[in-house]
């Protein structure tokens, strides 16, 4: 599924215009990724909830040259489901 699949199966559950739900996704995306970049964590009760994670600086190695390289340090957003979803995989 895509964004523009998304964006039909919303406005096809909850009865509003496709233009409507795609501003009400692009709404939701740019609140959750507001809040991870504050440090935040989002949670939606039975979906799971977004966090950031760290990732520690190591070495690595440039697949053209061979040459060792650093690769630093990031934050990296994540996921962890919660327990409807995973019930409603199984």
């Amino acid at each position: 599924m895509n964004k523009n699949d998304l964006i039909d199966a919303i406005a096809r559950h909850a009865d509003i215009s496709k233009a409507a739900a795609g501003r009400a996704l692009d709404a939701t995306m740019d609140s959750i990724s507001t809040s991870l970049a504050r440090g935040d964590m989002v949670t939606l009760v039975g979906f799971g909830s977004f966090y950031v994670g760290k990732r520690t600086a190591r070495s690595g190695r440039n697949p053209r040259t061979g040459a060792a390289i650093r690769i630093g340090a990031a934050k990296v957003p994540k996921f962890r489901a919660g327990k409807a979803l995973k019930d409603a995989l199984n």
